[in-house]
């Protein structure tokens, strides 16, 4: 028999009765869910979606380029390291969307590039009609780093795309890879965007965004709904600037932008705005948040769809504001801001931070993952010259598309035998949010303790790498890197395994795991047991946000490991050992 325990504060002193937990089953306030949200493929609705975080090297702590953020999607979720490419002269690729797609589409195959990039990213597998592998973006081996974010169009724009369906060209997905691919700057990855939209259409679910980033300078991209990609725009972001795109926007848009170093847009921004009469022509200006986007932040609102402190925390100048009071920003600052609770819930599909390090080895420049929502799972820093990742954290059926259709192919047997990283923090999560004010800070204090390690020895794994760099033996660099990754996914993957059998342990003490109240209909016989485990458009979300926890939020990284008050400097407990005793 194996007794595991934690050399971190334990969870026995939880002064919370059972009848307290009456309600976890269905996710009642405050315990792992909230109101019901309105339909999430619907792109003018305003309860999910992504976020995504840039700060400019002049307001880091070490003087980098950061940028972070998370998509939102249901579906499973692995990382990826997809490596440089050659392809034939003729190649093309698949891209756009299918009939099944909100707005269908047909796919098309538009020209690949005879070099490809590689790229580190989180891949998941499931947006109706948009066909699998996606991606957001990531990072790639010249240091480009991209986060791809829900923008929404005016709604005449989408019924625009909807009365020409079916729509052709690539997504945000074909458009997000195609960046990663084909960039070697974040202005490049503009040209790109902007060029395969111009060029080949646009298939939209309603508006889309992307946040590019590389050591020198960010580029905000909207995407609006217009079905022959006419209708594009970017803003550069200086290394003096912040921006949160939740969702993504451009406000003021010089109107002579060909001029300006500073925006980039599609020929017909401007003079189609003034066609269709949003835009009254006047000014040096126009702008593009109220002229192309729905002009209102979920903020905003005057009545809220989503949980209130989540719907709350979605209104970009005022998250840009912490922003600017946190600086100088460091790395551990924005790992704790794409965790923060406030929009790290079940909704959050992974969780990315990418470090642009100026006069850094591209092979050395890095994307710390979270391979589920960053609540209440580790960061590993993955290095663009990792080869691969443990099994653990690849492709497995758990929430992957298709997946109950058809038994399992013989040859990915011993993959899928694996344990899942992504079930496994899953599992972490959902217990957390039975009661976040008993486990939040133990759970998270043990993950940031963890990080911290991999912060304090960071520095001598990259020295080695680097020395075998310089002295040209780059395949044994690579190996080095690709083997302490590797260990440290799996040491948080035991880490992640151990706090949710801890957490799960200490519940069952007191409560027994409760039924689901199901949804009865006429003549059905099913228990609520077997009934559907989601409810459409009025699934509750799970989430570890407590008010009395998180009231002084953004919070410092590794306030609930510190010993003290937990302020920038104090000295950080060493990271938990998980101890194991067999009788």
């Amino acid at each position: 028999m194996t007794k595991r325990r934690l050399s971190r504060r334990g969870f026995g002193a939880l002064g919370v009765s059972a009848a307290l937990f009456a309600g976890v089953g269905r996710g009642d306030r405050g315990f792992g869910a909230d109101v019901g949200l309105e339909d999430p493929s619907d792109p003018l609705s305003l309860d999910g979606k992504s976020i995504g975080f840039y700060v400019g090297s002049e307001l880091t702590e070490d003087g980098s380029t950061l940028l972070g953020g998370f998509g939102h999607e249901p579906s499973s979720h692995w990382l990826e390291v997809v490596p440089r490419q050659d392809h034939a002269e003729d190649a093309t690729t698949t891209v756009g969307v299918t009939e099944d797609a909100r707005i269908p589409g047909e796919l098309t195959e538009i020209p690949q590039a005879e070099t490809t990039n590689k790229y580190v990213a989180s891949m998941y597998s499931e947006f109706a009609g948009f066909p699998p592998p996606l991606t957001n973006g990531g990072l790639n081996e010249h240091g480009v780093a991209a986060r791809d974010i829900w923008s929404p169009s005016r709604a005449e724009l989408v019924e625009l795309a909807e009365e020409e369906a079916p729509q052709t060209g690539p997504q945000y997905s074909d458009l997000a890879k195609a960046a990663m691919e084909r960039a070697s700057s974040a202005r490049e990855a503009v040209e790109v965007v902007g060029g395969l939209m111009d060029e080949h259409g646009y298939s939209t679910y309603g508006g889309n965004s992307h946040l590019f980033a590389d050591e020198e300078e960010g580029w905000v991209f909207i995407n609006f709904a217009h079905p022959d990609g006419d209708l594009w725009a970017a803003e550069r972001l200086g290394a003096d600037e912040v921006r949160v795109s939740y969702f993504g926007y451009i406000r003021e848009f010089p109107v002579d932008h060909e001029d300006d170093p500073d925006f980039v847009g599609s020929d017909r921004l401007v003079e189609f705005a003034e066609e269709q009469g949003w835009w009254d022509g006047e000014g040096d200006t126009l702008d593009l948040f109220e002229v192309y986007g729905v002009g209102e932040f979920p903020a905003e609102a005057e009545e809220y769809t989503a949980p209130e402190f989540y719907q709350d925390a979605r209104y970009p100048p005022a998250r840009e504001e912490e922003l600017r009071e946190l600086a100088p920003v460091s790395l551990e600052d924005m790992l704790a801001l794409v965790r923060d609770p406030r929009w790290s819930t079940d909704h959050a599909g992974y969780g990315q931070v990418a470090h642009l390090r100026p006069d850094t080895r591209d092979e050395l420049q890095t994307l710390w993952t979270a391979v589920t929502t960053a609540a209440t799972t580790p960061y590993v820093p993955i290095p663009v010259g990792v080869e691969e990742v443990p099994p653990e954290f690849r492709q497995h059926r758990y929430l992957t598309a298709n997946s109950a259709a058809n038994f399992l192919d013989e040859e990915w047997k011993l993959q899928e035998a694996t344990r899942y990283a992504t079930r496994e923090f899953k599992r972490l999560l959902y217990f957390t949010s039975a009661d976040p004010e008993a486990f939040y800070a133990d759970v998270v204090g043990a993950i940031e303790g963890f990080e911290r390690e991999v912060l304090a020895e960071r520095d001598a794994v990259e020295a080695k790498a680097r020395k075998l760099f310089e002295a040209g033996e780059d395949g044994a660099a690579c190996e080095l890197l690709t083997e302490d990754t590797s260990r440290r996914l799996l040491e948080s993957l035991r880490l992640g395994t151990t706090l949710a059998m801890d957490v799960e342990a200490d519940l069952r003490q007191r409560i027994e795991i409760p039924k689901p109240e199901g949804r009865p209909e006429p003549g059905e016989t099913a228990p609520p047991t077997s009934q559907s485990m989601d409810e459409g458009p009025d699934t509750e979300m799970v989430h570890v946000y407590s008010e009395a926890l998180h009231a002084d939020y953004p919070r410092e990284h590794g306030v609930y490991t510190d010993e003290g008050d937990g302020k920038r400097g104090a000295r950080s407990r060493p990271a938990p050992t998980l101890e194991h005793e067999s009788e």
